[in-house]
C-alpha cells in the first residue's frame, strides 16, 4: 500500500503537473471505483485544478467551486501519468482523468478492487475522507504519546491505524520499529517515557528520511515502480536475510494477508513471536527464543 512518503511524493509530481490545468473529462472503465453519485462527475469538468494535498494515505484534488477529487489506493492502486502527445500504456485502468496538460491513470493489481475515486464538494465533505490520525511530522511528543495511549493496542496496531496516526501502513510500520528497537506486539500502555521517546523520533526518521529518497529517486519524473517492498528496506519483506544492524536472520509474523517482519534480537530480546500457521503446526515444538534456533543448527 502507498504510504505517506510514497503519497507524498504522488502528490508533489501531480502539483507540477495539474496545478493551473482543467479537467476535461473522467472515464471511470470499472464501476466499483466511482463511490460518490453526488455530485455528478461531469459537474467537475472543465474546472481548473487549484491545488493537490494529501489526507492520511489519499491523494486530494481540488478544483474550484470547492470539488474535490478524492483517490484512494489502497493496497495495489497506482497512478501513471502521460504527457500530451504520449501513448498511454495498453494495461486496461480502472479509470482515467484528463486535463488539458495530460492523462493520469489508475490502475489495480490484481483482482481485488480496493482503490477508489470520490468526488465531493465542501470542507465538511472533505473533512469526511479524513479518518483522523495524527500527522506525526507536525505533531510534538506528547502529541504522540497522547494519540497512541488512547486505547491499549499492540504497537504495530497503533501505527497502522489511520484514526491513530496518519499515513502510516504495514511497510513503514516494520521499519519504525526496527529503528526503535521496539517489538511489534508490545502494548502501548505499557509504553516507557524513554520508548515513547524512541517511538516518536524513529517514526520521523524514518517517515522523513524514506520521503526524500523516493523524492531523489523520481527526480522531476512520475514516480512509477511504487512498490512496498524495496531492497534498502532494514526488515520489511526480508524474512530470513539478515538483519542489518546484528546480521540476525529476520523473522515474521502471518496473518490474514498481511506479514510482520522483525530482528527477534534487535527488537524482542531474542524471543520470538508466534507466527500463527508455524506455531499450530508446530505446537509444543514452536521455538520460544532465538538461541533455540541456534542449538539446533
Amino acid at each position: 500500500m502507498p504510504e505517506l512518503p510514497d503519497v507524498t511524493v504522488y502528490v508533489e509530481a501531480l502539483r507540477r503537473r495539474l496545478v493551473g490545468a482543467r479537467l476535461e473529462r473522467v472515464e471511470i472503465l470499472n464501476p466499483f471505483v466511482l463511490r460518490t453519485a453526488q455530485p455528478p462527475l461531469e459537474a467537475a469538468y472543465g474546472r481548473p485544478v487549484l491545488e493537490v494535498r494529501r489526507i492520511g494515505k489519499r491523494i486530494a484534488i481540488g478544483l474550484t467551486e470547492e470539488l474535490w477529487l478524492v483517490l484512494h489506493l489502497m493496497i495495489a492502486g497506482r497512478l501513471h501519468w502521460f504527457a500530451p502527445g504520449t501513448a498511454p500504456a495498453k494495461r486496461r485502468p480502472l479509470a482515467r482523468l484528463a486535463f488539458t496538460s495530460g492523462l493520469l491513470t489508475l490502475t489495480e493489481a490484481g483482482t481485488k478492487r480496493r482503490a477508489s475515486l470520490h468526488l465531493v464538494q465542501g470542507a465538511a465533505a472533505l473533512d469526511g475522507q479524513d479518518p483522523g490520525g495524527l500527522e506525526v511530522l507536525e505533531a510534538t511528543r506528547a502529541e504522540f504519546a497522547a494519540a497512541l495511549r488512547r486505547g491499549n493496542h499492540t504497537l504495530k496496531r497503533a501505527l497502522t491505524d489511520p484514526r491513530t496516526l496518519s499515513g502510516i501502513g504495514n511497510a513503514y510500520s516494520d521499519e519504525i520499529l526496527h529503528a526503535a528497537r521496539l517489538s511489534p506486539v508490545l502494548l502501548t500502555q505499557r509504553l516507557t517515557e524513554a520508548e515513547v521517546a524512541r517511538l516518536y523520533d524513529a517514526t520521523r526518521a524514518v517517515l522523513l528520511l524514506w520521503t526524500e529518497r523516493l523524492r531523489e529517486q523520481a527526480g522531476e519524473q512520475f514516480p512509477e515502480g511504487v512498490t512496498a517492498f524495496r531492497p534498502e528496506m532494514a526488515v520489511h519483506g526480508r524474512f530470513g536475510m539478515p538483519c542489518p544492524v546484528c546480521g540476525t536472520p529476520v523473522q515474521r509474523i502471518r496473518y490474514a494477508d498481511n506479514e510482520t517482519n522483525y530482528c527477534a534480537r534487535c527488537q524482542t530480546g531474542g524471543r520470538l513471536l508466534a507466527d500463527r500457521a508455524l506455531s499450530r503446526l508446530l505446537k509444543k515444538d514452536w521455538p520460544r527464543r532465538l538461541d533455540a534456533f541456534d542449538q539446533d543448527a
